[in-house]
């Protein structure tokens, strides 16, 4: 199994990323898909999931209206558009198989003017 997220970088306050998970090794379309946050001193976090066809997605209140999570199954990958960025977005983002728990790499998210 292999998680490879992509996509983050540095972004002032207010921009727009999008970060990318790309997934092998498992039967993707099978598997609900989640977004998580680690920020430095603190503890991972859940800021959004999708179902596995991708018609169900529940969000974290912090990122409601400005993130949304979605799924192309074709490509086996899943997607965080993060838009209105904030200083407090700032984190490494990871990707994870829902029931399996997977867990990808991760990719540094850093908002700062």
């Amino acid at each position: 199994v292999q998680l490879v997220e992509s996509g983050g970088g540095l972004v002032q306050p207010g921009g727009s990323l999008r970060l990318s998970c790309a997934a092998s090794g498992f039967t993707f379309s099978s598997y609900g898909m989640s977004w998580y946050r680690q920020a430095p001193g603190k503890e991972r976090e859940l800021v959004a999931g999708i179902s596995s066809a991708g018609d169900s997605t529940n969000y974290a209140d912090s990122v409601k209206g400005r993130f949304t999570i979605f799924r192309l199954n074709y490509k086996n990958t899943v997607y965080l558009q993060m838009n209105s960025l904030k200083p407090e977005d700032t984190a490494v983002y990871y990707c994870r198989v829902q029931v399996k728990g997977y867990w990808g790499q991760g990719t540094q998210v850093t908002v700062s003017s």
